[in-house]
């Protein structure tokens, strides 16, 4: 079995001075990926904004003097696009930000499958359509470069109300950590940082209405019956939980600057990931003094 323990804590790529260097951030438009290019914007970077919705980029841009592209994550070609168009712009990529992201807040009961499909061709199978657009990109990058997923602090933990959401970014932090050791198998320059927020006062919320009619089908196995695990959620969820998104964007970058493989930004919250582990480490324990 081939057991592999991914390094942290060293980046390929100097960034000590990011000035005149070229950040792609996508889904920039808003939140978190806002507030990540205006934050690599600050240390003198070039920044590509691109997004699906195109009058939020269109502003974002303007107010950041940014080059803006319409991009729909989930479509490879739509992603290729701007991929060549980052190159024609700049010449090349040195930080890939791969943000883009939307939610469903709901009991699994309350899920449909379109709901299901919807979040993991955005939060997933978008992340897939970056690295495949970028990836041969980064690695001709001679100076290194560095690729920044937006995960969750959802990765490491189930919580009620979460399944589909929680389960993208499950996949995404096993897709950017195998991403990472690969890399390191191939000592090539590309440095990996999963980012981990908890909960971040974004619009994130607001794009479940805006979604296409694709995803609006409903199921026939959806309840009727009041959410209990919503409305749970968010009565454990208090006033000081949340954070900004500029916190975010510097706990990101500071990330990525030590080279971590994962930035918590919120490690008060990661008691039950900690006990899940734990708990994990036990139930291997107790299966090793079974078979003795």
């Amino acid at each position: 079995m081939l057991l592999e323990t991914i390094a942290t804590g060293h980046t390929p790529m100097d960034m000590s001075d990011l000035s005149g260097k070229v950040a792609v951030v996508i889904g920039g438009a808003s939140g978190i990926g806002l507030a990540l290019a205006r934050r690599l914007q600050a240390e003198g970077m070039q920044i590509v904004l691109a997004d699906f919705d195109p009058q939020p980029l269109e502003n974002a841009a303007h107010d950041l003097g940014a080059f803006p592209v319409l991009t729909d994550i989930r479509d490879p070609d739509s992603v290729n696009a701007l991929a060549q168009q980052a190159v024609e712009r700049f010449g090349t990529v040195d930080i890939l930000c791969s943000n883009a992201g939307v939610s469903r807040m709901a009991g699994i009961q309350h899920l449909t499958l379109q709901d299901w499909r919807w979040l993991f061709e955005v939060n997933m199978f978008g992340a897939v359509n970056a690295v495949e657009a970028f990836l041969p990109i980064l690695k001709d990058n001679p100076k290194g470069a560095h690729i920044l997923f937006t995960a969750s602090l959802s990765s490491f933990y189930p919580t009620r109300a979460q399944a589909a959401y929680g389960a993208t970014k499950y996949a995404l932090a096993a897709f950017g950590e195998t991403l990472a050791l690969e890399l390191q198998a191939e000592d090539v320059g590309v440095g990996v940082t999963l980012l981990c927020p908890g909960p971040v006062r974004t619009n994130i919320g607001t794009g479940y209405a805006k979604r296409e009619e694709q995803y609006r089908a409903a199921s026939p196995s959806v309840s009727s019956a009041p959410d209990i695990h919503e409305q749970a959620f968010r009565a454990e969820t208090y006033q000081e939980d949340w954070a900004s998104a500029d916190e975010v964007a510097d706990s990101a970058l500071q990330g990525m600057r030590r080279g971590e493989m994962w930035v918590i930004t919120h490690p008060r919250l990661m008691s039950a990931a900690l006990e899940r582990n734990r708990a994990i480490a036990e139930a291997a324990e107790r299966e090793e003094n079974t078979a003795s």
